[in-house]
């Protein structure tokens, strides 16, 4: 057995594993001590002096078993030796035991009374709750003994597995609360770094142990460089993008005031071309962070997107998706996601096609197409940004390879993933997971 799969995973689990199981195994070897050397000993000397007593009876009554001897001896028992006896005539001792919930108890009596007594016994201590019955076969019936309990066994037993039971409880309840207070901080930080990596903007004081302040205050400062780096970096896209806007402005201005011809029109569609790669390198850079996430429906995304690819007299079979799909996320890059793929996949095949499912923690949207489609051994290259996979798609398409790159992004950012494979169209699937 591997012993690794017996061991909890999670660190409140595995510290109060570490905090409690040596004291329940000491407080285990405690009472077996206890009942070993101390409880056993003075019981099993209880047990074998009441023996004696109930002997020493049975042998009074055998050696004159007539009724005033039974009562000289019932008088002397109860005054002398704090025992009930009593003769039940023609009585057979009962063929049934019953059993004591600690067998220390009956094995502790049977030993005693068989070391004590020559005639045939039965006896039962679960019956009263503070006598044991005794009965000892005798010519002409059954001698009956009732013996109070503490004669018998040891009465600190008890007390002490209640006392050993209650500080166990107090223990482990005090332990929960400790352990409970300096894991919560570590779950309060990982949801955090969570949360941020999906965009979310959180909030987090440092608060636990020292190491846990430590991990905290990284996290913070991290986060701290990570939005700064990506302040940096789209300020540094939306100035390249707002610097060259201006001469692109005036050379479509010089084109427009030039005579017609087949060379302007070309050059037209290139000022077009630079500005829709500037539109691109600028979402590329601002990435998610610039948009709050709020409770959204991917059906209605996705349909929206069909809606608008037949108003551009493209067609897109939905009949797959589902009527409602709603999740947690930011719309805009969610519908830049999907729009993304549409596009990509409508650049590349005649037939596409929108379809989605759920399971119990997920959404998966499946956008289909029937292209040339991508070797497997390129999946990986084909989601870096600027990739443009000379072999399996045509370098001569617009765009600068960054369709793929935004949607994965996108996905990866809301807590999901991007996935391709082989489509039942003939081209390539591309599978989004979003969580729900």
């Amino acid at each position: 057995m591997d012993l690794k799969a017996l061991i909890p995973r999670g660190l409140f689990a595995r510290s109060l594993l570490i905090i409690v199981l040596p004291v329940a195994i000491m407080q285990m070897v405690v009472t077996y001590l206890f009942f070993d050397l101390h409880w056993e000993q003075v019981s099993r000397r209880l047990s074998e002096g009441a023996a004696g007593d109930v002997a020493l009876v049975t042998q009074l009554y055998a050696d004159n078993p007539t009724p005033e001897n039974l009562a000289a001896i019932t008088r002397y028992a109860r005054a002398d030796l704090r025992l009930s006896v009593a003769l039940q005539k023609q009585a057979k001792l009962p063929e049934r035991e019953r059993l004591a919930v600690i067998p220390a108890f009956d094995r502790t009596l049977r030993r005693a009374l068989s070391g004590s007594l020559r005639q045939k016994f039965w006896f039962d201590t679960t019956r009263y709750p503070d006598y044991v019955d005794i009965r000892v076969e005798v010519p002409g019936g059954v001698l009956r003994f009732l013996a109070y309990r503490d004669r018998v066994f040891a009465s600190t037993g008890g007390i002490f597995i209640l006392w050993l039971a209650g500080a166990t409880i107090l223990l482990a309840t005090v332990s929960v609360l400790f352990i409970r207070n300096q894991v919560r901080p570590m779950e309060r930080l990982a949801d955090a770094a969570d949360r941020f990596g999906r965009g979310e903007n959180v909030s987090l004081k440092p608060a636990g142990s020292a190491e846990v302040r430590r991990a905290t205050l990284a996290f913070l400062q991290m986060r701290g460089r990570i939005q700064r780096h990506i302040e940096q970096r789209t300020n540094l896209l939306a100035g390249v993008s707002h610097d060259l806007r201006t001469p692109l402005t005036r050379l479509k201005l010089q084109l427009a005031m030039m005579p017609p011809s087949s060379d302007i029109d070309e050059a037209r569609k290139d000022i077009l071309e630079m500005e829709r790669m500037l539109e691109e390198y600028l979402a590329f850079a601002k990435g998610q962070w610039s948009e709050e996430p709020e409770a959204v429906d991917l059906a209605d995304i996705a349909r929206a997107i069909i809606q608008d690819a037949a108003r551009a007299g493209r067609e897109i079979d939905g009949s797959g998706l589902a009527e409602s799909l709603p999740t947690s996320g930011r719309p805009i890059a969610l519908k830049r996601c999907l729009s993304n793929l549409v596009e990509n996949a409508l650049s590349f095949g005649e037939t596409v096609m929108l379809s989605s499912s759920q399971s119990e923690d997920a959404i998966y949207l499946y956008v289909d197409d029937d292209g040339p489609g991508i070797a497997p051994e390129n999946y990986e290259e084909a989601l870096k940004p600027f990739s443009r996979l000379d072999p399996a798609r045509n370098q001569n398409r617009k765009g600068v390879g960054l369709g793929l790159a935004l949607a994965y992004d996108a996905a990866r950012s809301h807590g999901g993933n991007l996935v391709l494979s082989r489509s039942t169209l003939g081209g390539l699937r591309v599978s989004v997971r979003l969580p729900l």
